[in-house]
This record gives C-alpha cells, structure tokens and sequence, in this order.
C-alpha cells in the first residue's frame, strides 16, 4: 500500500486508529459521566429532601461525576492530534 501523495481530504488507510481510539475514549467516558450523574443526581436530591444546607457539597459530588466526560474529552483532543 502506497503513502504518496493523495488528494486533498483523503485519509491514509493506516492513520484510522487515532480516530478510532478518540472515539471510544469520549463515548466511554461520556457514558460512564452519564451513569455517575445519574446516580449521584439521585442520591443528591434525596439528601436535599431531608438536608437543603447540603446543597454545596451535593453539587461539588455531582461536578466531580461530570468530571469523567471531561477527562475523555481531553483524551480524544489528544489522540487526534497525534494523528
């Protein structure tokens, strides 16, 4: 298989893996954010039920879940400049 030199917009058929990898990191994380906030969204607001001065320390939780989107965001940034 040929490297030389191709049009403008195509990709080389060995320079997917980034990408690919890029992928998997953001929905990766993107779902396990999802699945942390659902949890912690839940039991934040159950503890705000009994304990409304909780309201910081629950939602300080809540971002840290975020969190996890926002580090396979970083990761995905990365591999693709690699590429």
């Amino acid at each position: 298989m040929s490297t030389g030199v191709m049009a403008a917009g195509q990709v080389a058929a060995s320079n997917w893996a980034p990408y690919v990898g890029a992928g998997i990191a953001v929905a990766g994380a993107s779902i396990a954010a999802g699945v942390a906030v659902a949890y912690t969204g839940a039991a934040a607001l159950a503890a705000l039920s009994e304990r409304p001065e909780l309201f910081g320390r629950a939602m300080v939780i809540v971002g840290l879940a975020e969190g996890i989107a926002i580090y396979g965001l970083i990761i995905g940034i990365i591999l693709i400049g690699k590429a």
